[in-house]
């Protein structure tokens, strides 16, 4: 169960989370979210553990109600020059910062974060099943990333990325090693070995 929208509820608070970090293909994807008080929802967690259908219809919600919120991404190229780790800082503090309301504590998902200029920020392993904030943020990214890999998938069709939006599933990595990778994989992700493996197994 999700405790609260808050930690503190002195203090005016925003969630973030990425969604995208494990794929073979596409941008990382990260939202920033603060909620109001008194916000409600009976459904509302990890978006992991939430239905399609369920994320969204509270995308529609959380975008309606927040008062603010933000969703930013960091593309292939980037990810393979500054790492993925880092890709996922940067698109959480790209999210952070076109919020139009400045947080004074940043709630993240995760144990670790490269401190945002000026703002304190908590890390909460495994935040997006315990704070509101964050499950909503969760949710903006993932929703988001997922409607641009349904986009893709029709310049792509041969990768499954409707299915499996750009995660290393066996069909999408056997159509690498069948077609090769398009500009929206992710060049810097070594998985030849376990590729010849599936593919011949």
């Amino acid at each position: 169960m999700l405790r609260s929208s808050f930690l503190s509820g002195e203090i005016t608070e925003a969630g973030a989370d990425e969604a995208g970090r494990g794929c073979l293909a596409g941008p990382v994807f990260a939202a920033a979210v603060i909620l109001p008080p008194g916000f409600e929802s009976n459904v509302l967690n990890d978006s992991k553990k939430m239905t399609e259908k369920q994320r969204d219809k509270l995308r529609i919600q959380i975008e309606n109600e927040a008062v603010t919120w933000c969703v930013a991404s960091v593309g292939p190229e980037e990810i393979d020059r500054i790492n993925i780790l880092n890709a996922s800082f940067l698109a959480m503090h790209k999210a952070i910062s076109g919020l139009s309301v400045s947080p004074g504590l940043l709630l993240i998902d995760g144990n670790r974060f490269t401190p945002f200029p000026d703002i304190d920020h908590k890390c909460i392993i495994r935040g997006d099943g315990i704070y509101m904030s964050i499950a909503a943020a969760s949710v903006l990214a993932k929703t988001h990333r997922d409607e641009l890999m349904m986009k893709l998938h029709r310049d792509f069709p041969e990768y499954g990325w409707n299915q499996n939006k750009g995660y290393a599933t066996l069909i999408h990595r056997r159509a690498i090693l069948k077609y090769g990778r398009t500009p929206w994989h992710r060049m810097s992700f070594s998985f030849s070995e376990q590729l010849k493996l599936d593919f011949n197994g």
